[in-house]
């Protein structure tokens, strides 16, 4: 593993309480973030490279056979897993976050879901984001990726990016050039008033972007959308394809 990097987040939230509809009928005896690709589970390629970057602690949120995801992180030593257990009310991508804040510290932390999986180019986007996160004038960095070219991903996009990285959301438009890959840095203080229960991320994004503090990062590599069954076959051939 790589050495850890300066001013790299310690502290990551992995989202892994998904219901995984889409990727039936494998999350039918299964959580999704143990559909293996290329022979590992989801969840282990996203943990490695947390591991990678530095991080040495991941809070990881579970609902759909929680037994299964927190047996299996219970072998990982690094990062350090903490579950944190949504088994009674599934949260959201918002309010997930927001429950295992005091487990994430006050500083930035890394936000990752648990089923994003790229192939970086000549950088670790990691170790990107944290050189390029200035939480001066930025309260979240997401990582996106070309609407066009991304592996599995058929939609219209997310965002639009200015020319000093600022973000703004697809709205009325038919189509932006950019779509958030599930990976970010974000800190604590845009959950500040955040509401209680369930709630998207995309609500804080929106806050976010309002302030002018949403920023994002176009990632060097190929990123795979893995949503659905046949998904997971075209990313192993394009992980095949890039080790060849």
């Amino acid at each position: 593993m790589s050495a850890p990097l300066k001013d790299t987040p310690r502290c990551a939230m992995v989202l892994a309480a998904g219901l995984g509809t889409r990727m039936r009928p494998l999350t039918d005896t299964m959580p999704k973030p143990l559909v293996r690709v290329a022979g590992k589970p989801l969840i282990d390629h996203v943990l490695d490279r947390l591991a990678d970057a530095g991080v040495e602690k991941a809070v990881v949120n579970v609902h759909h056979f929680a037994d299964q995801v927190s047996q299996h992180l219970a072998r990982r030593t690094l990062p350090r897993i903490v579950i944190s257990d949504e088994r009674g009310l599934l949260l959201g991508t918002g309010g997930g976050v927001r429950k295992a804040l005091p487990e994430l510290g006050d500083g930035p932390f890394f936000h990752i879901n648990s089923d994003t999986i790229w192939i970086d180019g000549v950088k670790p986007n990691l170790a990107r984001l944290a050189e390029a996160f200035d939480p001066a004038a930025m309260d979240a960095l997401l990582l996106l990726s070309p609407t066009t070219g991304s592996i599995g991903y058929a939609g219209r996009g997310d965002f639009a990016m200015a020319q000093d990285g600022r973000l703004t959301r697809r709205g009325s438009r038919d189509t932006v050039e950019f779509v958030y890959s599930g990976a970010a840095i974000l800190r604590p203080a845009l959950f500040i008033d955040a509401p209680e229960g369930e709630f998207p991320l995309t609500d804080m994004f929106d806050r976010c972007a309002n302030k002018g503090r949403l920023f994002g990062l176009p990632l060097d590599g190929c990123w795979m959308h893995v949503g659905t069954p046949d998904a997971v076959k075209e990313a192993e051939a394009a992980m095949r394809k890039r080790t060849n």
